[in-house]
């Protein structure tokens, strides 16, 4: 694991010789050892085409590269981070939440419409997330960034998990998304519940909540 939680806002991550991580430019707040930081013009593991895709879908986050030997900390804006290790399967989450990973994990971008079709753009438009999001795929470690504590959820395909899109953070697994409407008179007119709109996540997998309805 390349990542630890040192509390609830920083992680320190281990750089060792031959191996390299990625993470947002300007969040590494100290560092022992033999370790440098460029600014990274591929955006990940994806090369120069999906960089240009993630441009293209506004899901292109300043990276930076991280090499050598040593350990450094990282952190940003005072957010909630959060690890998760990925063990072969993909991850979801939007650019803005990285704040780094390891160089084994191949990144990309999904347009939204590919799961949930319609619903699915519309809940890029709910969230204000747009109509892509950026996926990591493979084995190794993610800090994701949050306001408030996380809670990882697990999602079984017995007992699909429902999700205020503004508290949605990240999703991995075999996982289903779509945006659920419970719209009715109440809404119309004003007197609704707030929760007109819930993100339903179906297959297995997990996803992670943060103690907020507040984006980055």
């Amino acid at each position: 694991m390349a990542f630890r939680e040192l509390n609830s806002k920083m992680v320190e991550a281990t750089v060792m010789p031959g191996q390299r991580l990625f993470s947002q430019r300007g969040a590494m707040l100290a560092y022992k050892g033999e370790v440098s930081f460029t600014p990274n013009m591929q955006g990940g593991q994806g090369g120069v085409m999906s960089m240009i895709g993630r441009r293209v879908a506004g899901e292109a986050a300043p990276l930076m590269t991280v090499e050598g030997s040593g350990t450094v900390l990282f952190g940003h804006g005072g957010h909630h981070v959060q690890v998760i290790n990925l063990t072969g399967d993909t991850m979801f989450v939007e650019a803005d939440r990285l704040l780094a990973f390891e160089g084994t994990l191949e990144q990309g971008t999904m347009f939204m419409g590919s799961q949930g079709g319609v619903m699915g753009m519309v809940r890029g438009q709910v969230t204000g997330q747009g109509l892509f999001t950026t996926t990591l795929r493979g084995h190794g470690s993610v800090a994701v960034m949050a306001h408030g504590g996380v809670i990882e959820v697990p999602i079984t395909p017995q007992r699909p998990v429902h999700v205020d899109p503004q508290a949605y953070v990240a999703h991995h697994g075999d996982v289903r998304n779509k945006l659920s409407t419970a719209l009715g008179w109440r809404d119309m007119v004003g007197r609704g519940s707030g929760e007109a709109f819930q993100l339903e996540l179906s297959g297995s997998g997990a996803v992670y909540v943060q103690a907020s309805e507040e984006k980055l």
